[in-house]
């Protein structure tokens, strides 16, 4: 299958599913994988890759281009994120606006850091590095986050309209972890998703957190809360028809749990199409 612009609401690839998915072929737009899950030179995984993406339009999500760190970019990822690229044309390829190395060792995290001008300029820089050597824009999503750092210069909202000024980057809207971040810190996450250029919005996510009494914890192991959905009702009309995806990696269910989640968030995009009529 060709690339293919997205549409709809998608379900996040992971191994458990793989068998259900091949068997069935369900009435899915897309599927988003785990680009690190690939990384290998053959095996299992990527046969499944491919035989998924014989039936379904693909993007791929990377938590290892670590692009806030002070490291330098990973050619050695770079290049077999590339060859991956090359081989299954996924129609977005997207990571995270987070750090998970430095002195080239890796924390399996996704760490957070200062919204600082300095590291606007790291982060732009390490982006055009990646947009060069792919060939094609990338896109970034928002962290989830606990804290504040005493020397931000700005807002979170405030250092991705920067970002994307200073490089061709696009932005991956994850609302919950907006909604975490809005909940821990304190700030409206209403006016975050107001201050973000809609042109710049390329995917919504769409996942579950956990409530740890004191804070809002991001797992992606549990439905969609309802004050989350609320949010995606307000980023849609502020976006439009962007792609979304239910993400879910801890716990993970039976398929059929992420098919009525999707189901959901697809209602609330025909939604759109009948007010956009309406009007």
């Amino acid at each position: 299958m060709k690339a293919t612009d997205l549409k709809g609401a998608g379900i996040g690839l992971r191994s458990e599913h793989y068998q259900t998915i091949l068997e069935s072929k369900p009435d899915v737009p897309w599927f988003e994988a785990l680009t690190d899950n690939y990384m290998g030179a053959g095996g299992l995984p990527l046969y499944h890759l491919e035989k998924i993406r014989d039936n379904y339009p693909l993007s791929f999500h990377g938590v290892g281009l670590s692009l806030a760190s002070t490291d330098p970019v990973n050619k050695k990822y770079l290049t077999r994120l590339k060859q991956l690229i090359d081989q299954f044309q996924p129609s977005q390829v997207s990571d995270h606006l987070a750090w998970v190395s430095t002195g080239n060792h890796y924390v399996h995290e996704l760490m957070p850091f200062p919204y600082t001008n300095e590291a606007l300029d790291i982060i732009a820089d390490k982006i055009n590095q990646v947009e060069d050597y792919l060939g094609r824009s990338l896109i970034v999503e928002n962290p989830s986050s606990y804290l504040d750092f005493t020397i931000a210069e700005m807002m979170e909202w405030e250092f991705l309209q920067k970002l994307v000024d200073k490089t061709d980057c696009g932005l991956l809207i994850d609302v919950n972890n907006v909604y975490v971040s809005a909940q821990n810190n304190g700030f409206d996450a209403n006016e975050y998703l107001t201050n973000i250029s809609v042109e710049h919005v390329k995917e919504i996510h769409l996942a579950g957190y956990e409530n740890r009494g004191s804070y809002l914890y991001d797992t992606h192991g549990y439905c969609i809360h309802d004050e989350v959905w609320s949010l995606y009702k307000t980023a849609l009309l502020h976006f439009n028809h962007v792609p979304t995806l239910i993400e879910w990696d801890n716990d993970v269910p039976e398929f059929e749990v992420l098919q009525q989640e999707a189901a959901k968030a697809q209602f609330h995009l025909d939604q759109l199409t009948v007010l956009e009529k309406s009007a």
